[in-house]
């Protein structure tokens, strides 16, 4: 009896032992947890993530700031006023002088003689290169006024004059390319002086000198003239 209740007891004891032991541990542990978890903190975990996020914003933008293309505005510059005589369009050239004629002689003579030392060019229309129908044709496009442009056309435009006696400035002369010979109108020009009855002075292009001044009572026109027109 005294056994039994003896060693009941003992294990009584123990299992108080092994209780307290227990209790220990899982206090330890808990404790050991907390600490763990105080001594890392999710504020450290979230700080961290934020850290990261907001670096990759900002990486992010930086890429897109750098990749934007930029707006360049460019300022151009105004041209150089142009030097270049406005040419009257065809559309805009009268038929015939708006007064008379004979006020626009003066004028045509004029701009005629602004062409003295052009070179002869077969199809020029300018002062870089003309013949002698082209420089009848321009000095009438420049006062406004338009006309035949080939020779032939021109020795059919306008009256035909009666005689040499009656030429004055402002009339048209025609030529045939040999003398004392019937032919085609090979050449024109305008005049420009009547100083007497054996001086007339006309405007042309030759195909030598280019365009000057000569009398039509020279050895070689003189032999050459085929007839006379006032185109207007």
């Amino acid at each position: 009896m005294y056994k039994q209740n003896h060693s009941a007891a003992k294990t009584l004891h123990m299992n108080k032992h092994i209780s307290f032991f227990l209790i220990c541990m899982f206090i330890l542990s808990v404790f050991t947890f907390s600490c763990d978890t105080l001594r890392k903190g999710p504020s450290d975990s979230a700080s961290k993530s934020r850290y990261k996020n907001s670096t990759n914003r900002s990486s992010n933008s930086r890429t897109a700031a750098a990749r934007r293309p930029v707006n360049r505005t460019t300022t151009k510059k105004p041209g150089a006023p142009s030097k270049t005589k406005p040419v009257i369009s065809g559309n805009s050239l009268r038929a015939r002088p708006s007064g008379s004629y004979n006020a626009e002689v003066p004028k045509v003579v004029e701009v005629a003689r602004t062409y003295s030392g052009t070179p002869y060019r077969s199809g020029g229309n300018d002062k870089n290169g003309i013949d002698c129908s082209g420089l009848i044709c321009s000095v009438y496009s420049e006062i406004g006024v338009k006309v035949p442009r080939i020779s032939w056309q021109q020795s059919e435009f306008g009256s035909e004059v009666g005689s040499i006696k009656e030429l004055k400035p402002g009339d048209w002369v025609f030529f045939v390319p040999e003398a004392g010979k019937e032919g085609y109108v090979s050449h024109a020009g305008i005049v420009t002086d009547v100083r007497n009855k054996d001086e007339i002075i006309f405007i042309h292009a030759s195909t030598s000198r280019g365009v000057r001044e000569d009398n039509l009572f020279s050895t070689y026109f003189k032999g050459r003239f085929v007839k006379a027109m006032r185109p207007f």
